[in-house]
């Protein structure tokens, strides 16, 4: 299968919408940390426990720190679907309560 030249489309869940309207003063530099997904969507380092099967991506707001989003790979469709982007601080916690439901319903 044939990857490098394979361009993913970032798909935002309706939390990770929401997360990104919370954050609208940082939209342009969030946008452009999703955006590396497109290229490359294993850039983001893989997830253990609950969060088997998923990715973070790790990225810096400039004056805010650290930063996270908790993705999805689905190769066969080339998406990455965004469940949550947000401050580092309990970033894991929260996702994890999204996750459960985003497998519930099929999803992921």
């Amino acid at each position: 299968m044939e990857t490098t030249n394979r361009r993913y489309r970032v798909e935002l869940t309706a939390g990770a919408k929401k997360d990104l309207k919370k954050l609208r003063q940082h939209r342009k530099q969030i946008g452009e940390a999703l955006g590396q997904l497109e290229e490359d969507p294993l850039t983001g380092h893989v997830l253990r426990g609950t969060l088997h099967g998923l990715r973070s991506l790790e990225f810096s707001v400039k004056g805010s720190g650290a930063f996270r989003a908790v993705y999805g790979v689905l190769d066969e469709d080339a998406v990455c679907i965004v469940v949550i982007v947000g401050p580092h601080e309990n970033i894991y916690d929260r996702a994890e309560r999204r996750v459960e439901a985003l497998r519930a319903a099929g999803v992921l």
